[in-house]
């Protein structure tokens, strides 16, 4: 398994043939929001040897529809249901919305870079999502979490559009009764019964209490809010070389065939989903690459 964001995944579960489905049935389903959902897989026949990092993606089949990447959103290492948190947005995304305890959808993964979560022992880690970002960083919460004597401070800040599109409400407010990490959240637009912060998730970087020079950085979310939220925790003092995100731009084979996820000389599927931000940086600043 890959320990760094250079290093790529295994090419399936069971490290067979990269391109072929196994079969996955749905152990259970949540809905998180009006259009985003969890499923929980478990491999067809009995327990499999399923094991992934944080930060990493699956491909997921829906039968009759097609096949979309989907980052993992459970807790990582060895597992026996596999967790997936997808927002319906296309056609293969609402077949999968529409699924059923019992139903079978093929799986291909895990595959891809993670977060360098090893790389930020003895260092604070601020982790900053924007919307359905929260699912990728999810399993490098539950790593830092779980193993909190090896980090200094843990801050998450996470922004959402509206109060009813707050994903995993229920545990963000178990991490906020901790009292060794800090939770923030902000909404863009507030609603009725809304006491919290409104506005956009960098406003949250200087209210938080982190070392700046001493900070590892994860953040995800749409390209245009992980570029702002660089510059704000940049302005902050968290150098660029120290801070990662995750892309996943219209990744279609998932091993680095087909280059639809080509991104100048690096191919996301392969050598992301997580960056290092100073090295693709300028790769997003080329309009149209």
């Amino acid at each position: 398994m890959a320990t760094t964001t250079e290093d790529a995944g295994p090419p399936g579960p069971a490290g067979g043939d990269p391109m072929r489905p196994a079969p996955f049935r749905v152990a259970r389903r949540v809905v998180e929001t009006h259009d985003v959902f969890t499923l929980w897989l478990e491999p067809v026949g009995g327990p499999g040897g399923f094991s992934s990092q944080p930060g990493q993606f699956d491909m997921l089949y829906a039968f009759g529809a097609g096949e979309v990447p989907v980052s993992l959103s459970g807790p990582p290492g060895p597992v026996k249901q596999v967790v997936h948190t997808i927002r319906a947005v296309g056609p293969v995304t609402q077949s999968l919305q529409r699924l059923k305890r019992g139903d079978v959808v093929g799986l291909r993964g895990p595959f891809g870079s993670a977060w360098p979560v090893s790389l930020a022992e003895g260092s604070d880690v601020v982790l900053v999502a924007g919307g359905i970002g929260l699912a990728p960083l999810r399993p490098a919460l539950y790593h830092v979490l779980s193993q909190r004597e090896r980090y200094g401070r843990i801050v998450l800040l996470y922004g959402a559009r509206t109060p009813r599109d707050i994903l995993f409400a229920r545990e963000i407010e178990t991490w906020r009764g901790r009292f060794d990490a800090d939770v923030e959240v902000v909404v863009d637009r507030a609603a009725p019964g809304w006491h919290g912060l409104v506005g956009v998730v960098t406003t949250l970087v200087p209210r938080a209490h982190f070392d700046p020079h001493n900070a590892v950085a994860f953040v995800c979310g749409p390209e245009l809010m992980m570029t702002f939220t660089v510059r704000a925790l940049a302005h902050h003092g968290v150098v660029p070389a120290r801070t990662w995100v995750s892309l996943e731009r219209n990744m279609k084979c998932a091993v680095g065939f087909c280059g639809h996820c080509q991104l100048g000389p690096t191919f996301i599927c392969r050598d992301g989903p997580v960056y290092r931000w100073d090295r693709v940086a300028p790769l997003l600043g080329v309009r149209e690459l």
